[in-house]
């Protein structure tokens, strides 16, 4: 590996938790970065980290292994559907009427709340803003 890789990898590999803000993030990295050490040592660590990191985030803030738990959980709970008009996407505000649950510790998604609307289970930050649709 050449010093410019191992070097733009350690870079990479060490500004990740600075951007750690959703739980996906920081589960892939992990999980990246034990792979790529049982594989490659150190270096191995350092570019497995990096690239978890970059497949955890596609999941969202629950992670790409929690969602099908959460989406379970939720269809358990039996919570009503709020009724909503407009687009359900990420960024969308919802109103103050709607009603908003805690979503369970164990599914690692600090300050989120989760809500169901037109049938679609959705993480909502304090702002009552969809940062992640459960589909």
């Amino acid at each position: 590996m050449s010093m410019k890789t191992l070097l733009a990898a350690t870079a990479i590999a060490l500004s990740l938790p600075l951007a750690a803000q959703a739980q996906g993030l920081v589960r892939g990295a992990e999980r990246g970065a034990q792979d790529g050490a049982d594989a490659a040592g150190p270096i191995g660590a350092i570019v497995g980290g990096a690239v978890g990191a970059a497949t955890g985030t596609v999941g969202g803030i629950l992670g790409v292994d929690d969602r099908p738990r959460f989406r379970q959980y939720v269809t358990r709970e039996r919570r009503s559907s709020f009724d909503y008009d407009g687009d359900v996407r990420v960024g969308t505000v919802l109103p103050g009427t709607v009603t908003y649950y805690d979503v369970p510790a164990e599914y690692n998604a600090r300050g989120s709340r989760y809500t169901i609307v037109n049938d679609r289970p959705v993480l909502v930050d304090r702002s009552h803003r969809i940062v992640e649709v459960i589909d």
